[in-house]
């Protein structure tokens, strides 16, 4: 396959470029390296599709070593042990990848518990998601420190509490032992060995699932804030629609885009409402099927946090949708009001046909 030379930048020249291509065909150097060479050529106009093609290095690959070298980068700001970063350099990316949403500070503590515990990806995501959990409850558990090794056990003993199964609530507790760093938190777990008190578990409300069925439901018009990924200005700064009775018409002067939603009462209640796209695999619970683009519906009016809804909130710079069992410290940007699916038909090109039907 040909590749035309304005693929390169002023800042990187053509001999340059071929020089880090060869390195990372020959895989010289550590992961980190490559993590930083795939940067540089992709800064320089390489697509991910033309360095796999060129270095046998598959997209999602460049993508999780370019991510792990900078969470490499930012533990050498820090006063970890040369010990430690050998360890990550060998090779132990995955790991580090999985460190990518806690902060400065967090990173270097889950990075040490890591390696003394030899966490494989998947054990370090679970670690990474419930320490950054845990580290926003406005108060800590009675017992249990602000560490990561605390926070697991922490969840190991909240889940342990909830479980009826003997067996379940072994597992969970010989879990809980293996994370307790301090020593009150292992005397709290070592207390459910004694006491088999079982605390019903607080499930999730049902997420506020619907789906477009008749074109006549469609008559509110909302403003659209965008896909996922977006920033928190994008949203709040979202300006709201003034519709005016008795046809609901709106007069919209900004530059962004609306969307028409059913006239469904939970979205006609709604006071500030906004919506947002979004894969359906990126919400806190899972739907059947395929993922597919969704429509968020929030309501930046409610503020106040309650246990039966779900809010946007913001994390390590990114939003996100979640539910909280206790009231988080961080502030709420919008309770989630309805999540809609697009409609369904049996095939999308034929809809002129007159005798196409949707379910």
């Amino acid at each position: 396959m040909n590749h035309h030379p304005e693929e390169t930048s002023p800042q990187l020249s053509q001999e340059q470029a071929q020089e880090l291509i060869r390195s990372l065909l020959h895989k010289e150097g550590t992961w980190v390296d490559w993590g930083k060479t795939c940067q540089q050529l992709q800064k320089a106009g390489y697509n991910s599709q033309t360095l796999f093609e060129k270095t046998g290095f598959q997209a999602s690959q460049q993508n999780l070593i370019i991510v792990a070298a900078q969470v490499y980068d930012s533990l050498l700001t820090t006063n970890v042990s040369e010990e430690l970063l050998k360890y990550y350099r060998g090779p132990k990316s995955d790991v580090l990848y999985e460190l990518r949403i806690l902060n400065q500070t967090q990173r270097p503590i889950v990075a040490q518990l890591a390696k003394d515990k030899n966490l494989d990806h998947l054990e370090t995501r679970e670690v990474s998601k419930t320490f950054q959990t845990f580290s926003l409850m406005p108060q800590l558990p009675p017992g249990f420190t602000l560490h990561p090794g605390d926070a697991m056990a922490y969840q190991c003993w909240k889940q342990a509490k909830q479980k009826k199964d003997l067996q379940d609530r072994t597992r969970l507790i010989a879990k809980g032992l293996k994370y307790a760093m301090s020593e009150t938190a292992r005397e709290a777990i070592e207390r459910l060995l004694m006491d088999f008190t079982v605390t019903p578990e607080q499930s999730a409300p049902l997420m506020p699932l619907y789906r477009v069925q008749n074109q006549e439901e469609i008559s509110r018009i909302v403003p659209l804030a965008g896909s996922l990924p977006l920033t928190k200005k994008e949203v709040l700064g979202v300006e709201k629609l003034d519709i005016v009775s008795p046809f609901n018409s709106i007069a919209y002067h900004n530059t962004g885009s609306v969307v028409p939603l059913p006239s469904w009462q939970a979205v006609l209640k709604a006071v500030d409402p906004v919506a947002i796209l979004c894969q359906s695999d990126r919400l806190p619970q899972s739907l059947t099927g395929t993922p597919e683009e969704v429509l968020v519906l929030i309501d930046r009016a409610i503020t106040q946090w309650n246990d039966q809804s779900y809010f946007l909130v913001e994390e390590a710079g990114e939003l996100t949708f979640k539910w909280f069992a206790e009231s988080p410290s961080d502030s709420l940007l919008g309770q989630v009001v309805i999540v809609l699916r697009p409609k369904k038909i049996f095939d999308e090109n034929n809809l002129l046909e007159p005798w196409q039907m949707d379910d």
